[in-house]
């Protein structure tokens, strides 16, 4: 066993990585929202501060989860993008969504994501996943029609605008 880990099990070894909630909050707005600014992600709903992101985004890029590369648009930014390893993560952000849903109180509008992956299951996140590599790592893209972010991100939308049409007809 390596000295700089508790144990060899995979799941502590996996908790040692994105085991605190702000890493797997970073994944999960560049996996679902398309962030790769520091700003963006510094804008996080759940209020995340810039010496915290910019220590997790350290620890996220030595790990492996991200790469940084210069922004040719900006010389003082830096465009961040999720690795292999982050893509694969997928599948168990689809499952925490979906157990959230089931044991915990979540709101309709934010939580109708996670209801469509775990409605879509495994072909809609291999497709999700494909399209993070085409984006994220430059793949080639032989994806055609919406992507799973815009199907997801509709649907969002959809939901907001009942609810909003609900409040103004209860009013």
């Amino acid at each position: 066993m390596d000295a700089a880990h508790r144990s060899g099990c995979p799941i502590n070894l996996s908790l040692e990585v994105f085991g605190d909630k702000w890493s797997l909050l970073i994944l999960r707005d560049m996996i679902f929202g398309g962030k790769r600014h520091f700003r963006e992600l510094l804008r996080s709903e759940e209020g995340i501060s810039s010496n915290i992101l910019a220590d997790r985004m350290k620890m996220l890029l030595e790990e492996g989860m991200l790469t940084k590369t210069d922004d040719p648009s900006h010389k003082q930014k830096a465009i961040y993008s999720l690795t292999e390893k982050a893509i694969e993560l997928v599948p168990i952000m689809a499952h925490l969504g979906a157990w959230g849903r089931k044991w915990l109180p979540v709101s309709e509008d934010l939580s109708i994501r996670a209801r469509l992956l775990e409605e879509g299951g495994l072909p809609m996140w291999e497709k999700f996943m494909a399209e993070l590599r085409v984006e994220q790592l430059g793949a080639p893209n032989t994806i055609s029609g919406p992507t799973v972010r815009q199907t997801l991100q509709a649907a969002y939308l959809e939901v907001v605008a009942r609810q909003q049409a609900e409040r103004a007809t209860a009013n």
